[in-house]
């Protein structure tokens, strides 16, 4: 039986569908040329019914009756004039013509400067990722640089922001030493004065490079909200940290991002140390900490430097002591040691007798220790022992005690921190410009940013124990009684004060059993300071034996995180 010929439409299908095709795109192009005024004229009513829903929704409602009024009154006096429904339709027509004239212009690819930028990235990364056996090498000179980069973005002025790199597996991206070549040569080539973000992915070889902006510098000195224990360092990127806490800045009220330290008995990091440049804002950060601990505690103040920075807390309530000379000084600490001993001896007993610990041991006390190698000169010529020898018994045993200290040093003198304070200080502050390895050395971690080189006031980084590397803006908190000092910032601190205890003539505060000292006095407050609430133990001549011996415990601090910082010429 013969076979039948398939039908003409079917053997001949393909060309008649493409013909097909051809005449239904030249009609829909013919269309599109014919009614191009009509599709102008819908696109720009439509953004002017957008506009008109926005100004709607965006006015208050009491002034929405008002508004109804003069928009009915508009369309009654256009339609009572002579052709005022056509020269109002004709208006109408215009606008919305010139309102739809052009449409927004997607970009789909780099221009040719963004090119050109590229390319010299990858040029100067092909030493680094590639090696003559490689046979088909990622990166080579003249080579293809789209197939290395499969994310860009840029600025303004057309330097990248966010550059996604793709290395080959052979690069030695565990080694320190060779990722920070790539940084430093990232950070060369696009841009400086910029912080960067670099996130080694080493599973899938693959780098991204971001720019981070910067952080605010419009929250003041405020009460944070916290809980008793917890004390806002600062604030830093939204996604470093997992809480936030509402705080008014200038712009008004928002959650900020903030870096919490824990102090108390439960607290893996009780002390911290700060360390920055002069001017850099560790000053500025013992206030803040001394404003946020004076509601639930009493704090000691310890002034090496003898400018009268702290002369605001002079006789408010809960501050002991504010004292810049050596002999206040070493009777303060004197008797700070003496307290936490005396701490454990009740708490102790207390837990012995199967008591709860008596209220006077609850009370946190803070120790604020500014330029305490200040001190020590001063006891090293005077033949007196260092004041730091005696912050080992707060140091060692406070996290017990409810006894927290706080150290504040220069770069230039922290190879004169004793091997106690840099023991026990977990909780670690970096502010000002520094250097990678300066950072690195107190912190004990490198960032992952590159630090630049001109940064704000109370700028740097934090790190809490063994926790990540953390950028911190510490908030603005400067001296009230300062010239320099704007109306707004004097006015925030001086609501955070407390009031005042009595009336004396006394400006500073010393502990009793300490001997006047010719140290540089303080700048005094216009209003006289009174005496303490307390007024603290003064040092015993000879330590009483507790029966029963106390219990002290094992040393809670942790190893040392570094060796000591070597001083800067």
């Amino acid at each position: 039986m013969a076979r039948r010929p398939l039908p003409r439409i079917l053997s001949s299908g393909s060309t008649q569908i493409a013909r097909s095709r051809e005449i239904a795109r030249t009609a829909a192009d013919s269309a599109t040329d014919v009614l191009h005024p009509l599709i102008t004229v819908s696109r720009g009513l439509r953004k002017l019914a957008a506009t008109a829903r926005a100004r709607w929704a965006a006015t208050p409602k009491e002034r929405r009756g008002p508004t109804l009024f003069l928009v009915a009154a508009c369309f009654v006096v256009v339609a009572l004039v002579p052709y005022g429904p056509l020269l109002a339709l004709v208006t109408v027509m215009g606008a919305a013509a010139w309102k739809g004239r052009e449409r927004p212009v997607v970009k789909t690819g780099p221009d040719d400067a963004e090119i050109a930028r590229l390319k010299g990235l990858y040029e100067a990364l092909v030493p680094y990722f590639s090696v003559p056996e490689d046979p088909a090498p990622l990166f080579a000179h003249g080579g293809d640089w789209s197939g290395a980069f499969g994310e860009y973005a840029f600025d303004e002025d057309g330097r990248p922001t966010r550059l996604r790199i793709a290395y080959p597996p052979y690069f030695t991206d565990g080694e320190p030493a060779a990722r920070a070549r790539i940084e430093q040569l990232l950070h060369a080539k696009s841009g400086r004065g910029r912080e960067y973000l670099f996130d080694w992915d080493e599973e899938g070889n693959r780098l991204v490079m971001s720019v981070l902006p910067a952080l605010p510098t419009t929250i003041a000195a405020q009460r944070f909200v916290t809980v008793p224990g917890e004390t806002v360092l600062g604030f830093t990127d939204g996604d470093a940290v997992q809480r936030t806490v509402p705080v008014v800045a200038a712009d008004g009220t928002e959650d900020a991002p903030a870096v919490v330290w824990r102090t108390g008995p439960r607290s893996t990091e009780p002390h911290l140390l700060a360390v920055g440049q002069p001017g850099s804002g560790t000053t500025s950060l013992l206030r803040s900490i001394a404003l946020q601990a004076l509601p639930h505690g009493d704090v000691l103040i310890i002034e090496g430097g003898g400018t009268g920075e702290y002369a605001c807390l002079t006789g408010r309530a809960g501050v002991l002591a504010v004292e810049c000379g050596l002999s206040g000084s070493l009777a303060s600490l004197e008797w700070a040691a003496h307290e936490t001993e005396r701490r454990l001896i009740a708490a102790n007993r207390a837990r012995q007798a199967g008591h709860p610990a008596p209220e006077d041991t609850r009370r946190p006390l803070w120790i604020l220790v500014d330029r305490p190698s200040i001190l020590g000169h001063l006891a090293a010529a005077d033949g007196r022992p260092d004041p730091q020898e005696l912050l080992q018994v707060p140091l060692r045993h406070g996290r017990a005690a409810q006894v927290t200290v706080v150290v504040a040093e220069q770069f230039d003198s922290t190879d004169t921190l004793s091997e106690t304070v840099r023991t026990h200080t977990r909780a670690r502050i970096v502010l000002g410009p520094a250097a990678p390895e300066q950072i690195e050395s107190v912190l004990g971690a490198a960032p992952h940013t590159t630090p630049t080189p001109q940064v704000p006031t109370g700028r740097g980084y934090a790190r809490l124990g063994s926790g990540p590397v953390l950028r911190l803006q510490v908030p603005a908190t400067p001296d009230p009684y300062d010239d320099a000092t704007s109306e707004a910032h004097r006015k925030a601190v001086l609501e955070l004060l407390p009031e005042r205890r009595t009336a004396t003539a006394a400006a500073v505060v010393t502990v009793p059993g300490s001997a006047p000292d010719p140290a540089p006095a303080p700048r005094h407050e216009p209003d006289p300071a009174p005496a303490p609430r307390h007024e603290p133990e003064p040092a015993p001549a000879r330590r009483p034996e507790p029966e029963p011996a106390p219990r002290l415990g094992a040393d809670p601090g942790p190893a040392p995180l570094h060796a000591p910082v070597a001083a800067e010429g």
